[in-house]
């Protein structure tokens, strides 16, 4: 069966995959959704017995179905190779009670490394497909992950050049440090003088420009994202939760068809949309439960129904969850809105003036999969200590904040169905905050000193994508306010 995209606001005909991929961003500001849902076509116990390459097939076939079997295996085999450093690319730990789906055993050491290896391959195809002669610009804003992992996916990719906004002083060192020496002639890493909500909306501004995009076409360029606004991104996340519940049905620790619920730390949306998605499918998903940081846009609104960003911007030491606009809530809102164009843009409209909307009662009605929840900076502190002395598991603060928002949801429900936590990020990527929240005598200590004592710590190897920033010369120095960002880019374009 064939899959066509529309947009969440209406404009528009349907388009293929990989049009939808190619695009990023519908022309009319909204974002593109598959027309229906597919159902996975392998029963769970055939899944079960797939590694990841097979699983993410079987998955993403479904709904990429202007790909040819060969394109889609050749995108899949050329991402998830030897630049994951373990054979099942996202493994299953065991930890207190709850299973820790790692999803940051990429080259980039987070979870954007699991869409971010393959959306490079999805667009070079998807390019070729649609007979596109322009080069591709990737514009990209990050709240710290998706940077990297977009730089490491698409630098020196023929026909590409790349271009990532963050907010200057809004991530961590090591974030920052990743970025700023990223290789690749194609390649631009831009510090804004603002948090990553300005660089979010600055970047759309310029998908929305339509004089820069004739200009642009002028002289051989079209933007593309690399966001979670991108079908291309979320697709792929959806793999890692079908391959999840079949390693758990393997190891004979669910039974066929036996639900599994699912806690993901959540600043944008994507990465819980894509567990709904896979719960849409017929995957056996029980709750949704989506855990934030202090920036607890996402936990207001699941409790109340009311979505308002006009709040204090907190940083955290989970900076890839602070976001007070979460652009893939846009894909749920449509669809609880019973796929209702006109009521979207209303809402978006209210957000984009007043800064908020409220849901109807329907509406309401039709979240019952998920849970809201939230966990405080000392909370976060406090589940990264407790998991390390009760047994040995170091997690990142992302992770802390599920882990801890899952032990909230355990103590009010009392509901002990099999539980997994997306692990977002590798502690490496967030030493301090880890090391501190361990032992304040740590603070003393460098940065590259605490990665070797949490080696030690942790019994884990320091991971290839810290030990190669050790010395790497910083090779980004550019700094804008949000008003520069168009120059920015046109500088870069030579335009």
């Amino acid at each position: 069966m064939e899959i066509l995209y529309k947009s969440t606001r209406g404009k528009g005909e349907p388009v293929t995959a990989s049009q939808a991929i190619l695009k990023g961003l519908s022309e009319d500001g909204g974002l593109y959704v598959p027309e229906c849902i597919p159902k996975l076509d392998k029963s769970l116990e055939e899944l079960s017995q797939m590694d990841y390459r097979g699983t993410a097939y079987e998955v993403m076939k479904l709904y990429l179905t202007d790909f040819t079997e060969e394109e889609l295996r050749s995108c899949i085999d050329r991402a998830y190779d030897s630049k994951f450093d373990r054979p099942q690319i996202a493994p299953l730990v065991e930890a207190d009670g709850a299973y820790y789906l790692e999803l940051f055993h990429g080259a980039t050491i987070a979870f954007k490394d699991m869409a971010l290896s393959i959306l490079p391959h999805l667009m070079t195809v998807s390019a070729r497909k649609n007979h596109v002669k322009n080069e591709i610009v990737i514009l990209t804003a990050t709240s710290g992950d998706t940077g990297k992992a977009a730089l490491a996916g698409f630098a020196d990719v023929e026909g590409t050049r790349i271009i990532v906004f963050y907010p200057k002083d809004g991530v961590s060192p090591i974030q920052e440090k990743q970025m700023v020496t990223q290789k690749g002639a194609n390649t631009l890493v831009v510090g804004i003088h603002g948090n990553f909500d300005d660089a979010q909306t600055g970047v759309k501004k310029l998908f929305a420009d339509k004089a820069l995009a004739r200009e642009m076409d002028g002289k051989g360029y079209q933007f593309s994202s690399a966001n979670s606004i991108n079908i291309g991104r979320l697709v792929p996340q959806i793999c890692y939760y079908v391959y999840a519940y079949g390693r758990l049905l393997r190891e004979g620790k669910i039974a066929e068809g036996e639900p599994m619920n699912v806690v993901v730390p959540t600043g944008n949306f994507g990465n819980i949309l894509a567990a709904f998605y896979a719960k849409n499918m017929g995957l056996p998903i029980g709750r949704l439960i989506c855990a934030s940081n202090d920036n607890k846009v996402l936990y207001d609104f699941f409790r109340t129904g009311t979505y308002d960003r006009n709040r204090e911007f907190v940083l955290t030491s989970s900076p890839s969850m602070d976001i007070l606009i979460s652009s893939n809530l846009e894909r749920l809102i449509y669809r609880i809105a019973g796929n209702d164009a006109e009521k979207n843009r209303e809402l978006m409209a209210a957000l984009g003036g007043q800064g908020k909307y409220e849901i109807t009662e329907e509406m309401k009605r039709n979240l019952g999969d998920f849970y809201g929840g939230f966990a405080s900076e000392s909370e976060t502190a406090a589940e990264i200590n407790r998991l390390y002395r009760t047994c040995g598991y170091v997690i990142d603060p992302h992770t802390a904040v599920a882990s801890a928002v899952y032990r909230k949801y355990l103590e009010e429900t009392k509901d002990h169905t099999k539980t997994v936590i997306a692990s977002t990020a590798s502690p490496f990527k967030f030493t301090r905050s880890v090391m501190n929240a361990i032992d304040a005598k740590y603070d003393a200590m460098g940065d590259f000193e605490l990665v070797d004592e949490l080696s030690g710590l942790a019994k884990v190897k320091v991971p290839a994508a810290i030990e190669e920033i050790r010395s790497a010369p910083v090779l980004h120095e550019k700094q804008c306010d949000v008003d520069q960002m168009k120059d920015v880019v046109k500088e870069f374009l030579r335009m």
